[in-house]
């Protein structure tokens, strides 16, 4: 087995010597704008996550900084998302309540799990793994949490202090329950951020814009007492790096947690590499799937010692590296190195931001985690997996987030079997010579259909064109051969015609087919 070589085991050797001092300066300010972006998203979905603001700027931090330099996409940029938070959430409010030490310490601890699973994955070379969760199911399954987070945060727009619920019609109910409570200086303000943000969104797209529309609802809040004196306030903390956080070792809690870890390890995956591909697809980048299945464990493995929760690909973070002319992914890191200045010294600024006007925010990020035209096109491709994400959604609004991508999964599972197991047929007569075109493989979902098809043929020979089958399982060989056995008892024959070395051996391979009247042609 030959041994790693240096750029194996630091992949960043590859390509940090090659910097310049231009690509570096360009790098800088890309991250500077990362990191600016970075801010009031990343406090939003730790909030999302039931957690203290400033965990969501310690997983901006370390995480991004591992995933970065062992990663091997130069635009990816990872960090707490909304998706993963909603899932996690779910996972742990049930266990401990939200925001104390208990329940952060086993966040850290999920985040651990999902990022040894993650490891695993892309040391064994499973890289592909992650093409079973369908990009159908990330659609349903985005559209699903953006609504469950949306109904989460109403509360907090309308001025309400009602616990957090675990489903999408929990929440619902809960707000119909108490629809008269609500407080009108918390809804005037949390709308006038919801416009402004949008507005601004619509009108300079480039700039921070919920960075900007806090500053001015937090700016109103504090000039005008008399209205907004008792809006609550997001609470403040001492600024200062992450820090070290030790996990517990208990058996009982690592199982109870390990299917959580799992679900949420591949939601992080496959949005991390999906929004890999589809930047390297624009900059003709060539990806190693496995090396970025690698670091993003890697990055939570690390990430849960340091006090960052689960991170994944951001779509946000990552379009805009790419856009703003990103040469290397130094400049993720240097994205990193801002939070951490803004951890250590800006801290004191969080406790100004108004509740309702974080809560406008994070209804802003919802409408943009929903992929309209992905949706309107799965719609007019595919009504099948148009099902699939439908179902999905469905799933996120009524079960548990985690169950939900697993029901996502086998749903999309189920119609790829459905659709192999009737592999395309083209059939025609030609004398006395039945043809059969098969395009696919013969595994054992498929092999029932092309029996069915193969005994109604009436031809004296019946011939099938073999040249596009790629892949012929057990099941496979064992039917053609009974059916080559029951047309000579007949008194006819199945001839395979052009059929690919592959799939001859593996005819030839099933015990008594030296005697089997199976025919080949070229």
């Amino acid at each position: 087995m030959p041994r790693p070589n240096r750029h194996t085991l630091f992949p960043f050797l590859a390509w940090l010597p090659r910097q310049t001092r231009a690509s570096v300066g360009r790098d800088a300010m890309v991250g500077l704008s990362g990191a600016v972006l970075a801010l009031p998203q990343s406090i939003a979905y730790a909030l999302i996550a039931g957690l203290p603001p400033e965990y969501g700027l310690y997983a901006a931090i370390i995480p991004v900084l591992i995933a970065c330099l062992w990663g091997s996409s130069w635009h990816l940029i990872c960090g707490p998302t909304a998706a993963i938070s909603i899932v996690l959430y779910a996972s742990v409010s049930p266990l401990a309540v939200p925001g104390s030490q208990d329940y952060i310490t086993l966040i850290l601890l999920l985040t651990f799990l999902a990022g040894v699973f993650q490891w695993l994955l892309g040391m064994l070379r499973f890289g592909a793994l992650v093409n079973f969760v369908s990009h159908s199911v990330v659609l349903g399954f985005t559209l699903g949490a953006a609504v469950v987070i949306a109904l989460g945060q109403l509360p907090n727009l309308l001025g309400l202090d009602l616990p957090s619920q675990a489903t999408a019609i929990k929440s619902l109910l809960a707000l119909i329950d108490h629809g008269g409570e609500w407080d009108h200086a918390s809804l005037v303000l949390g709308l006038s951020t919801l416009l402004v943000g949008a507005l601004l969104k619509y009108r300079v797209p480039r700039w921070p814009t919920l960075l900007i529309a806090l500053a001015l609802s937090s700016l109103v809040a504090w000039l005008w007492p008399a209205m907004f004196g008792h809006v609550a306030r997001v609470s403040s903390f001492v600024g200062k790096l992450p820090p070290f956080s030790p996990l517990p070792v208990d058996l009982d809690m690592l199982l109870r947690l390990l299917p959580s870890a799992v679900a949420v390890g591949m939601l992080g995956l496959v949005t991390s590499l999906s929004i890999a591909r589809s930047l390297s697809a624009r900059s003709q980048q060539l990806l190693d799937a496995n090396q970025e299945v690698r670091a993003q464990g890697l990055s939570n493995i690390v990430g849960g010692f340091f006090s960052g929760y689960l991170s994944a690909g951001s779509f946000t973070r990552s379009g805009l590296s790419f856009e703003a002319g990103a040469r290397s992914p130094l400049a993720g890191v240097f994205s990193a190195l801002w939070v951490a200045l803004f951890a250590l010294f800006g801290a004191v600024l969080i406790a100004h931001i108004p509740i309702p006007s974080m809560a406008a925010s994070i209804l802003l990020i919802c409408w943009g985690l929903v992929d309209h035209r992905g949706i309107r096109a799965l719609f007019r491709v595919s009504r099948a997996e148009f099902v699939v994400m439908s179902l999905t959604c469905v799933a996120t609004l009524l079960l548990e987030l985690q169950t939900a991508i697993y029901a996502g999964v086998l749903a999309s599972l189920f119609f790829y079997l459905k659709r192999t197991s009737q592999p395309r047929v083209q059939q025609w007569r030609d004398g006395d010579e039945d043809v059969l075109r098969v395009g696919g493989s013969i595994f054992f979902g498929a092999s029932h259909y092309l029996q069915v098809r193969l005994q109604s043929l009436q031809g004296e020979r019946v011939v099938i064109e073999a040249q596009q089958i790629n892949f012929i399982d057990y099941s496979g060989v064992a039917m053609l051969h009974q059916e080559a056995r029951r047309l000579t008892g007949l008194g006819r024959s199945l001839t395979l015609r052009r059929a690919r070395p592959q799939v001859v051996e593996e005819l030839k391979k099933l015990e008594g087919a030296d005697n089997c009247p199976l025919h080949f042609e070229d």
